[in-house]
């Protein structure tokens, strides 16, 4: 019994010895722990401090870029706005010279690509090749043309105008760069718009705007669309308005050419409806081109304008092709002739409305000529009274004129497969558009004889090609590879366009002093 107990007690020693000997081996790594914690904290602690240091650099290095990047985009800014005004300058310098020199002014409209350029009855692989984009705005005044052949490396060409409308530009951006023109139309110069480029190309959609079914939409839910000539009207009107009351009349006639003769679409038969008759052009002593008994509606308003041109754009010949559904087999002429009353004194300037209005008012009430007394814009005739007629004596009349041309466009008979009556339509179209070319050749080349007279189209705008009009080629391309030889043909148009030289343009000057009213 004594023996167990000593035996236990042994045991017990030797577990607490074993105890106290693992305690001891747990202190000193504790110890260890203690010291690797505090040296790992003392390294955190320094990568701390030289992360907020590195962060604190960063910001500060942060702040002056951000300080360089503003002055960067405030000198840019400054750099912009100068290069802009330059800019401006350059182009009111341009225009300036162009106008000096007479010369003609060319835009040019690149269309987006479209459904029907897809090439029908070809490989997938053609189809993708000719519905490729190869004509492109490289900027709002240059047009780059990628030009390719089998076998041969891609080359680039460029082509100069004085504005460049990409595929994006809306009718209004269009519209912009013409407006300035009609205030010229009522200082007293004669204007042209003409479109040109191949079946299409957007020519008719740019002048007139959409088309549904083939007739003309002047919807106003379809404002935004509207082209070229019912916009110039709108906005002629709208200066008008801002002038004297009565002292201008405006007067509109259409007339298509096809298959080189004159139609007047606004002729009425003896019931009063509205067709087609052929006219004629001929030369007046003054060497001016003239159109015998063609007729001229007087117009009040825009609306009255829009509904006559819609009457006469029923009558134009238009045939399908497999370029372009509606394809326009005539060119539509529609003129717009504003005569304005001024007083003689008052002549040179021709634009002196306040001097103009006060005369109105002080001196007497005026009527106009008999040709437009009869008209529904002129006010029944007054009782004459000697100051009214000797307010008549001085005044006199201008005429001026607005030309908007909707040329037909040039055509591949191969490619739009026309046959027929269509294909003789095809060939006068192309003939004078061959015509106005040469033409513009003669001009730029200063030859003794330019060949107005070699097509109906260029004799009947004689007097805007190279007579004393400002004149605006508004370029229509057609975008794809399938339509590069058309394009490149406008383009070459559009450029020998811009190299003619007619002299200043003039403004109109007394044409016939209005005579007394004896009514």
């Amino acid at each position: 019994m004594k023996f167990q107990r000593s035996s236990v007690v042994t045991q017990l020693h030797g577990a607490i010895k074993r105890l106290k000997q693992d305690l001891k081996s747990l202190h000193s790594f504790a110890l260890e722990l203690s010291k690797d914690f505090q040296r790992q904290s003392k390294t955190c602690l320094y990568q701390v401090l030289a992360a907020v240091q590195g962060i604190q650099l960063q910001n500060e290095a942060m702040q002056m870029f951000q300080i360089k990047a503003f002055d960067l985009e405030q000198s840019l800014q400054e750099v912009t706005e100068r290069y802009e005004k330059e800019k401006q300058k350059r182009k009111a310098l341009h225009n300036s010279l162009i106008e000096l020199r007479g010369n003609i002014r060319v835009h040019c409209r690149i269309r987006p690509l479209l459904p029907f350029d897809d090439a029908s009855g070809l490989s997938q692989g053609r189809q993708r090749n000719f519905s490729e984009k190869v004509a492109y705005a490289a900027d709002d005044e240059t047009v780059l043309v990628k030009c390719s052949r089998p076998g041969h490396a891609s080359v680039n060409k460029t082509f100069q105008f004085e504005r460049v409308y990409n595929d994006l530009e809306s009718q209004d951006a269009v519209f912009a760069d013409v407006a300035p023109l009609l205030t010229s139309l009522l200082d007293g110069y004669n204007v042209c718009i003409m479109a040109y480029g191949q079946t299409g190309s957007g020519k008719t959609y740019t002048m007139l705007g959409p088309q549904l079914e083939g007739n003309l939409a002047f919807a106003i839910e379809e404002e935004s669309e509207l082209g070229i000539i019912p916009r110039a009207t709108q906005e002629v009107f709208r200066l008008i308005s801002e002038k004297p009351p009565g002292s201008y009349c405006v007067e509109v006639s259409v007339v298509e050419v096809y298959n080189n003769e004159i139609f007047d679409l606004l002729a009425k038969d003896s019931c009063g409806k509205v067709f087609g008759i052929k006219r004629d052009v001929v030369t007046t002593r003054e060497g001016k081109s003239d159109v015998p008994l063609l007729t001229h509606e007087t117009v009040e308003n825009a609306s009255e304008f829009l509904h006559l041109v819609k009457k006469g754009l029923l009558l134009r010949v238009t045939h399908p092709t497999l370029v372009h559904a509606h394809s326009s087999r005539s060119h539509l002429v529609v003129t717009l002739t504003i005569t304005t009353v001024v007083f003689g004194d008052n002549f040179g300037t021709l634009c002196e409305d306040e001097q103009i209005s006060q005369r109105l008012n002080k001196e007497a009430s005026f009527t106009f000529p008999q040709k437009m007394r009869d008209n529904k814009s002129t006010s029944s005739s007054r009782a004459s009274s000697p100051v009214q007629l000797e307010a008549t004596e001085k005044m006199k009349q201008v005429k001026t004129r607005l030309q908007l041309v909707d040329l037909a466009g040039s055509e591949c008979v191969g490619m739009s497969g026309v046959t027929g009556a269509a294909l003789r339509e095809t060939s006068f179209i192309n003939r004078s558009l061959s015509a106005l070319a040469d033409v513009l050749g003669a001009i730029a080349e200063q030859r003794a004889h330019v060949p107005y007279r070699n097509s109906k189209l260029t004799h009947l705008l004689q007097d805007s090609v190279g007579g004393d009009a400002k004149l605006l080629v508004m370029l229509c391309i057609s975008p794809g590879q399938k339509y590069l030889t058309e394009s490149m043909q406008s383009l070459g148009f559009g450029t020998r366009a811009r190299q003619v030289q007619r002299g200043q343009v003039k403004k109109k000057i007394s044409q016939c002093r209005v005579k007394e009213n004896k009514t």
